[in-house]
């Protein structure tokens, strides 16, 4: 009896050293992602469309908070938006597993997707990641080069209404692109520069929209300094930026804990106005719907936030109601 207690208690002692060998912590890694949550986007129904990215499917949220899956196969989609009739523009991504990697258009009312680019110049995209429609009905998407593929750029595209598309931006003018925005008059886009590297970008620039659609007179609204930058970006009524920022657990040595998660609003001249502090790690994109659009609904990593507040959201669709 006392030979099996003492081994009952060497045994504790030996658990012991393993949790806390030396006096030091174990390091602990994340072993598998079941979900990661991005893109949301809401119809006139009230309805909100996120993706699942690691779950590698589209889900929709109706609004009595009944969850369906809208997608089984997304194509590891990340970002969606609406255009002005109420198509759902998808980016077919190319994260955590093999997608797409194109930008497609749903009709809502048959479920039926359309492609409208997988290729430019001959070479398939990186991972589409972010997107945005003008009230010209062109399409504006961040397609960032996460990975070694066939295109070693990082760039930022323009399909215009007949379907032509143009590279607009590169890694001269945008390290990392991510978020993208433009203005409810067509003049501003705002694009998100987000790269984790040592030293890399964490900034929010602005360009000029000409007339035909091409960009000029680049100019710096935010620096995020060290910490984790912007990832997906809205605009209020108002024409300030909403931006999903921040993380509390570091991911590598590139970034730091600076900036809290949560809800970055800066101003069009750059002031931060205020943060929404989000109880997650990692925040990863928003949108406006509800009643007057005051609603906002927040993805981060495997859940999303619903708040009210108190200017309304710009979005191309469904139309505010006056």
């Amino acid at each position: 009896m006392v030979r099996r207690l003492s081994l009952a208690f060497s045994a504790l002692l030996a658990l012991a050293g393993i949790v806390a060998s030396n006096g030091d912590e174990p390091k602990v890694e994340i072993a598998a992602t079941v979900c990661f949550l991005e893109g949301p986007a809401v119809d006139a129904a009230g309805n909100v469309f996120f993706s699942d990215i690691a779950g590698n499917r589209i889900m929709k949220m109706d609004a009595m908070g009944q969850l369906s899956v809208f997608r089984a196969d997304s194509g590891r989609t990340n970002g969606n938006c609406f255009d002005a009739q109420g198509l759902l523009i998808s980016c077919e991504g190319g994260e955590q597993g093999a997608g797409r990697r194109r930008i497609v258009r749903t009709d809502m009312k048959t479920g039926k997707s359309a492609v409208l680019t997988e290729k430019f110049e001959g070479k398939r995209y990186n991972s589409p990641n972010d997107v945005c429609v003008d009230t010209k009905g062109r399409i504006w998407f961040t397609d960032p080069y996460c990975s070694h593929l066939e295109m070693d750029v990082d760039g930022v595209y323009r399909i215009g209404d007949d379907l032509k598309v143009t590279r607009v931006l590169t890694q001269k003018e945008v390290q990392r692109p991510n978020g993208i925005a433009i203005t409810p008059d067509n003049k501003t886009l705002y694009v998100v520069d987000s790269h984790p590297k040592p030293g890399g970008n964490r900034k929010i620039w602005a360009f000029d929209v000409a007339k035909d659609g091409s960009l000029e007179r680049q100019r710096l609204v935010y620096d995020f300094g060290k910490g984790r930058g912007g990832d997906g970006m809205k605009l209020d009524m108002d024409g300030n930026l909403w931006v999903a920022a921040g993380i509390s657990v570091m991911r590598g040595p590139g970034e730091s804990l600076d900036n809290p998660p949560g809800v970055y609003v800066i101003s069009p001249q750059g002031k931060l106005v205020r943060r929404i502090p989000i109880p997650e790690n990692l925040i990863t994109n928003l949108a406006f719907g509800g009643p007057e659009r005051k609603t906002l609904y927040v993805t981060a990593g495997k859940t999303v936030y619903r708040m009210q507040v108190s200017v309304s959201g710009y979005a191309l669709y469904p139309p505010l109601n006056k």
